[in-house]
């Protein structure tokens, strides 16, 4: 059976799909041909199918490195809802409970392994992989890798590593945006050989980009979220300007929520789900909220706070409009943004010292001594820690970022994991153990009864539920299955959500800790560049959005989207491109030639064709192109 009947075929049983998307097919087809492979598609493109179908098709597991265990989880529950199996192996597991994983991915026909790149550093794993008869290696948000990439992660340089472990593995990296410079970069940095791109087109016909410099913001976005309806996500900066948009949203009649990494996992579960079932219009979210998130109907996605990076905005904008359907990405503009985002910039760098502080506040709030606590992972709470040590939230957020990319610490986002279990005795000794100990039988029998497979790995279980059937406190089953672990007879590792925080390297004394600073410096400068670039995004009105961004990600087009803010605008003059750009050039010359007023100009207008002219002096006046000196001439401002 030819290769491409089989991929379709696999595509068809576990998706329920009978044909890939746009460039699927042939991303699939060269990582089976043995290419290194660069896959370089949309947010909402369909990236995971990329590997997961090439991996189901080829005898071996795939080892897919990703960065947020929110999205690991996600993958792998979803593989397992397909009957596919897959394990990952993420901060807050114990040791035994990462052993058993990797033997379930060592012996067990598994297909999947997801890490995180900090994984890599560690010697379990690097032992274990070489047990695994590896198909694929899959580097998910490969621009994690590039020192120019907007979310550069040094513990992705690792994977090369890992790469001359396994030199006859192919490699495919994926990622939704990413530079020409990025792009090159991640072939350098993951060692290509005989590699391939495919880059999908950055363009969203569907997604019409309109930004609005509006003082009252808050009105605006009511107004747009009237007029569009539909189900919307506004994003804003900080946790607590989310419930204060949520509550003015509700007060004007529009159903709204808010969400945030600080919220109740439980809470921000019931949250999702109602806007997920459209119970909840309006989501009012932090940029936590929407990553691997699969709703195709949002029909907007409203920017009250300027994103840092055109690839932030282009990322969270694209959640809108899945369906191919027409949908809104809106930016709500005012000066004083600019004054903020300049803010966020001092606040993102802070100084040696500063980071030095935080580092050895760490090691006391953990209570790891000197020279120890490698590889240890702890439950952080980022607003506690920084509460403890009268410390500058936000400066201390990004000073441990820094520490992270220095590879002194790793830091997780919160994400909820729930209890798991599982027996280490064997059928016979936890017989004898349950005849030894009649107050335990109750609740073992009730255990082996609700969950299967608890004697081969790790299962997911719920102490409330197990209190409901056996009509206890929930307390009780707590230190009943504490109990039991400190017995030996299971292994009980209970639930989490908050960010996992471990030491890398054994912790040092504070005055050496130096972070590389050349890098720092780097850094710095690619952050004003990319802030320099949304700026201008934003403040400038004389061009196509569409054909900014694209031009931004080095895809080259010469006709306007018509459907953002200056095309609309630019429609109402009545005229096509080529009619405009001819009278635009006349109007240029007469301007660059000098000294002439706006009733100078007029009278230069052919009489047959005054209207069309002076339609397109407006527009070049209105967006700012042509302007007044301090004499009153025209001056051309482009």
């Amino acid at each position: 059976m030819p290769v491409e009947t089989e991929i379709q075929e696999i595509l068809l049983k576990y998706w329920g799909h009978s044909r890939f998307r746009p460039l699927q097919s042939e991303i699939i087809q060269s990582v089976l041909e043995g290419h290194d492979t660069l896959a370089l598609l949309p947010t909402g493109g369909g990236k995971s199918v990329c590997f997961q179908v090439p991996a189901l098709y080829r005898d071996g597991i795939c080892v897919v490195i990703s960065p947020l265990i929110s999205l690991m989880k996600d993958q792998v529950e979803n593989l397992r809802k397909k009957n596919i199996k897959a394990a990952a192996v993420v901060s807050g597991m114990s040791r035994t409970e990462i052993d058993v994983t990797f033997d379930n991915c060592i012996y067990g026909n598994f297909k999947f392994l997801y890490l995180s790149p900090e994984r890599l550093l560690t010697d379990i794993a690097l032992i274990r992989l070489r047990q695994m008869k590896i198909n694929l290696i899959a580097v998910d948000e490969a621009h994690c890798i590039s020192q120019w990439g907007y979310d550069f992660r040094p513990s992705y340089l690792h994977i090369a590593d890992l790469r001359k472990e396994f030199p006859e593995v192919p490699v495919m990296a994926l990622t939704a945006t990413a530079t020409p410079q990025v792009r090159d970069d991640i072939m350098q940095k993951l060692n290509f050989s005989n590699g391939k791109v495919f880059v999908k087109s950055f363009e969203r016909g569907n997604l019409s980009y309109l930004v609005y410099h509006n003082a009252d913001k808050l009105n605006k976005a009511v107004n747009i979220l009237r007029g569009v309806g539909g189900c919307a996500i506004v994003y804003v900066r900080s946790r607590r300007r989310t419930k204060d948009v949520s509550d003015y949203l509700l007060a004007n009649g529009i159903k709204a929520n808010y969400y945030h990494a600080g919220l109740d996992q439980s809470e921000r579960t019931k949250r999702q789900i109602e806007w997920m079932q459209n119970k909840t219009q309006v989501m009012v979210a932090t940029n936590a909220f929407g990553m691997g998130i699969d709703k195709p109907d949002v029909r907007t996605v409203i920017h009250l706070d300027l994103p840092e990076s055109p690839e932030a905005y282009y990322q969270e904008a694209g959640r809108a409009g899945r369906d191919e359907k027409a949908a809104y990405a809106v930016l709500l503009y005012q000066t004083a943004d600019r004054l903020d985002l300049e803010q966020i910039f001092e606040r993102t760098f802070p100084d040696i010292k500063f980071i030095r502080t935080v580092y050895n506040a760490l090691g006391n709030f953990c209570k790891v001594a000197l020279s120890s606590g490698k590889g240890i992972s702890f439950d952080f709470d980022i607003a506690a820690f920084a509460s403890n040590f009268n410390l500058n939230p936000l400066l201390t957020h990004h000073s441990l970022r820094i520490l992270a990319e220095a590879e002194y610490i790793s830091l997780s986002e919160a994400v909820f994991i729930p209890a798991r279990l599982k027996f280490m005795v064997d059928n016979t000794d936890l017989y004898n153990f349950q005849v030894q100990n009649p107050e335990a039988d109750k609740i073992i029998k009730m255990i082996l009864r609700s969950y299967g497979g608890i004697f081969d790995q790790y299962v997911k279980i719920s102490e409330s539920d197990l209190a409901k059937r056996l009509n206890v406190d929930v307390s009780f089953v707590h230190r009943q299955l504490a109990y039991f672990s400190k017995c030996g007879i299971l292994d009980y590792q209970p639930q989490t959500d908050k960010p996992q925080l471990t030491f890398l390297i054994p912790r040092l004394r504070a005055e050496d800790v130096l972070p590389d600073l050349k890098l720092l410096e780097f850094r710095k400068n690619r952050f004003k560049e990319r802030v320099s670039a949304m700026l201008n995004y934003a403040e400038n009105n004389a061009a196509c959005r569409s054909m900014m961004l694209l031009d931004y990600f080095g895809e080259k087009v010469t006709t306007r989207c018509g459907n953002c803010d200056y095309c609309r605008n630019r429609n109402k003059l009545e005229l096509n491109d080529l009619e405009f750009e001819r009278i635009r050039q006349i109007i240029k010359e007469w301007v660059n030639a000098g000294k002439i007023t706006y009733s100078d100009i007029n009278n230069k207008f052919p009489a047959s064709q005054q209207r069309n002219y002076l339609h397109a002096l407006q527009w070049l006046m209105d967006t700012e192109v042509i302007m007044f000196d301090e004499k009153q001439f025209l001056i051309w401002n482009e």
